[in-house]
């Protein structure tokens, strides 16, 4: 269920909403004459769906890649170039 605060709770509550952002690891939408206007959240929170964006922008790269038939490489290939790294080669 969403957290929904009015923007004056930022103003009036600001350690509270930021508890509840910690507390609860979701984001808290705040409203504006009942309209939603801002969304606040963690740091952490933000950088977990920053980093699933991402990698979701990296897959449809990939994807798309396959269906236009360029080859990638093999699982086997991919292991044998990191430990070739791994190792100095």
């Amino acid at each position: 269920m969403p957290i929904i605060k009015s923007i004056s709770s930022l103003r009036n509550r600001t350690r509270d909403i930021a508890s509840l952002c910690h507390e609860q690891d979701e984001p808290v939408y705040l409203t504006t004459n009942g309209e939603g206007d801002l969304v606040v959240m963690s740091i952490e929170h933000y950088e977990r769906l920053k980093a699933r964006a991402d990698l979701f922008e990296k897959l449809g790269v990939a994807q798309a890649q396959s269906a236009a038939g360029e080859k990638g490489f093999t699982h086997a290939q991919v292991i044998s170039k990191l430990r070739q790294r791994l190792h100095g080669r």
